[in-house]
């Protein structure tokens, strides 16, 4: 009977998420606002995980979520999208600067300004790879403040999924919604849908297997882009699925301020917006750099260097009618060299003699910072 009561209890805990992210998404969507159902979910999740309810997101869900956005992402890839990467090079090897020249302005902020040791700067500074980022910095002990790096992180995938499409907006480089062409619908072609449904799903799952850095959405993608784009397929998928799986990643994001005090929040505050803003011009100005390189659409080059979670900026550049696949490719660049290079800082930085933080704030257990790294989706 217990086990009866607690599964009833995370259904309607379920429910009860989904539902605000739902109505966060339809209001923003009402009001045009850019990607509106992923941004207006995490917002209200985030606002209601922060009033103090429960925000909960069931992990076979949000893996659904990522692979149905994983297949409407490599659902807009035509054959010419396809010769346009030629053009890619250049640009997705700055990525790997952009990546550096952030993470040393943040840390040089965090240990200067905030008075961080260099060890908690470091983990809060990497752009990228959240679930990584936390599981590392939960193994520091003492040596790293990990509520400090959780609220940084958290903040900063929040902001930009919500500043991007407003600025992008503003300056009228955002376009409708970006889906596939073909009218095909599935009821026409149920056949090439369950392919192309179980042929994602087990990309997905044999990357996960893997440890492959975003391998629930990325596997998706790349198996729907070849069957798009080399004309094997022509099914549509449905509107209503794509804004599902928006709603339930925004709800996840959203719920990852769940049990996060607000007095605590208010505490980093100051550090994590100062954070995000040194991130974001540094990777702005590398950006610029590559524009006056590479003839590429300075929108599309915006939400690809942009600091973010990988797939809610897949999904961005999905609901801006921008090229997601161009955006996927250079955030995979990124997710790559904070995988391989944030061990080697943390095992360099974390020998014996590093210094505790100026506060003194000790980290919190692994267990209590659990809602921070049990999802690998950021």
């Amino acid at each position: 009977m217990r086990q009866v009561s607690g599964f009833s209890l995370k259904l309607i805990r379920a429910a009860e998420s989904l539902l605000i992210g739902a109505a966060g998404g339809l209001l923003f969507d009402a009001a045009r606002f850019p990607a509106g159902w992923l941004a207006g979910s995490m917002v209200f999740t985030a606002v209601a995980a922060l009033a103090g309810r429960r925000i909960y997101m069931p992990s076979p869900l949000a893996r659904a979520c990522s692979i149905a956005l994983g297949i409407t992402i490599g659902g807009v890839v035509t054959p010419e999208t396809l010769l346009g990467m030629v053009s890619w090079p250049l640009s997705i090897a700055m990525v790997t600067i952009s990546v550096a020249a952030a993470t040393l302005a943040t840390v040089t902020y965090l240990t200067r300004v905030h008075g961080w040791n260099i060890l908690t700067a470091i983990f809060a500074s990497t752009p990228g790879g959240l679930a990584q980022v936390m599981a590392l910095a939960a193994e520091q002990g003492r040596d790293c403040d990990i509520r400090g790096v959780a609220i940084v992180q958290t903040l900063r995938v929040v902001i930009l999924t919500v500043v991007v499409p407003a600025t992008l907006s503003l300056t009228g480089l955002a376009g409708t919604v970006r889906l596939p062409t073909s009218l095909t619908t599935v009821a026409e072609a149920p056949i090439a849908f369950a392919v192309l449904i179980g042929t994602a799903s087990a990309a997905a799952v044999g990357l996960l297997r893997l440890g492959f850095p975003g391998g629930l959405i990325f596997g998706p993608m790349v198996v729907s882009a070849v069957l798009y784009g080399g004309s094997f397929i022509k099914v549509t998928v449905p509107f209503w699925l794509t804004t599902t799986a928006m709603v339930g990643l925004g709800t996840l994001a959203g719920g990852r301020f769940s049990g996060m005090p607000f007095r605590l929040l208010l505490r980093y505050l100051g550090a994590a917006l100062g954070a995000f803003a040194v991130s974001l011009i540094v990777t702005a100005a590398v950006g610029v750099a590559v524009t006056l390189l590479v003839p590429l659409p300075v929108s599309d080059l915006i939400a690809a260097y942009a600091p973010g979670a990988v797939d809610a900026m897949m999904v961005l550049a999905l609901a801006l009618h921008l090229d997601p696949v161009f955006v996927g490719a250079h955030h995979l660049v990124r997710v790559f060299v904070v995988s391989l290079g944030l061990p080697i800082l943390a095992h360099f930085f974390s020998a014996p003699g590093t210094k505790p933080t100026k506060s003194g704030r000790p980290a919190l257990p692994k267990k209590a910072t659990g809602w921070m790294i049990d999802d690998q989706t950021f």
